[in-house]
């Protein structure tokens, strides 16, 4: 693919350490491309990830597999994502535990990652842990991804409700994470209703965004401290896409930060005409700033 110095969408993105004073293990980016000389169509892909490990192997894991898997999308012909992601992620994974095996004081680092490729409108995703992907169209938010928990797995197994979840000790215990023996399952299913099965869910990848949809990445400092309804609910009180991404890192540190913030939106931008025929919520799409 050929790098652009411009997106064709929307994009605002944050990090925060948080208000516990630890070291920000969150690491992001977002490039955007055109495919290649005879086809010019956009391509924007974005990641997060949120390194596991003390004595800062957390952010060396997180840096790690965002540089890896960016540079193998990069390096990419963009003619099949889901198997480029894939491939990104695995060298990803491989670099960070060869990077552990050789630090005696990095052993066992790890991290999650949550991605995002929109091609032209399609959108495909996938993600390894518990950073999060949803998709905001109108008065809806749709949690698009599933964690990869101990906390989820007790969920779909019944043994403990969501309510209960959410303040489990068992809560950050991740079961798919990039650095481990194995290689990570790469998750790509994508739940746009509910009661769809794996299938069915992976099948919605190219999914076409509309006018005014947008994506959220994010990591689980966000998640853990402010809920779906209310990230979109804080969302829709915005008039821009940055003061929408600063309002959501905002009130996770209201209710205590504890852990490290990062939020990356991606909006599907309105015309100037459709935004003039309907004023409100999104208008703001059409602009940066």
């Amino acid at each position: 693919m050929i790098r652009s110095s411009t997106a064709h969408m929307h994009v605002a993105a944050l990090s925060h350490p948080g208000m516990s004073g630890k070291n920000n293990e969150d690491r992001f980016a977002v490039s955007s491309f055109t495919l290649n000389a005879d086809d010019p169509r956009p391509v924007l892909f974005a990641v997060v990830a949120d390194g596991i490990g003390g004595h800062r192997a957390g952010e060396v894991a997180a840096e790690l597999a965002v540089n890896y898997i960016s540079q193998g999308v990069g390096e990419s012909n963009g003619k099949k994502p889901l198997k480029i992601i894939e491939n990104s992620i695995h060298d990803a994974s491989q670099a960070i535990a060869a990077h552990s095996a050789s630090k005696s004081e990095q052993e066992g680092m790890g991290s999650t990652c949550a991605c995002a490729w929109i091609l032209d409108h399609e959108l495909y995703i996938s993600h390894v842990g518990d950073s999060r992907i949803y998709l905001i169209r109108g008065a809806r938010i749709r949690r698009l991804t599933v964690d990869h928990t101990w906390v989820q797995e007790a969920i779909e197994k019944g043994i403990i409700s969501p309510e209960q979840a959410r303040d489990h000790p068992n809560v950050h215990v991740i079961r798919r994470y990039l650095g481990s023996v194995h290689l990570p399952e790469v998750d790509f299913r994508m739940y746009l209703e509910d009661g769809e099965d794996d299938e069915e869910a992976v099948g919605n990848q190219g999914y076409e965004m509309e006018a005014g949809d947008v994506v959220l990445l994010c990591s689980d400092g966000l998640t853990d401290l402010v809920w779906d309804d209310e990230i979109l609910q804080t969302m829709r009180a915005k008039s821009t896409v940055k003061a929408a991404a600063e309002a959501l890192v905002d009130l996770a540190n209201q209710r205590g930060g504890h852990d490290n913030i990062t939020v990356v939106l991606i909006a599907a931008p309105r015309s100037r005409k459709s935004a003039d025929k309907k004023r409100g919520f999104l208008d703001w799409l059409f602009r940066e700033e």
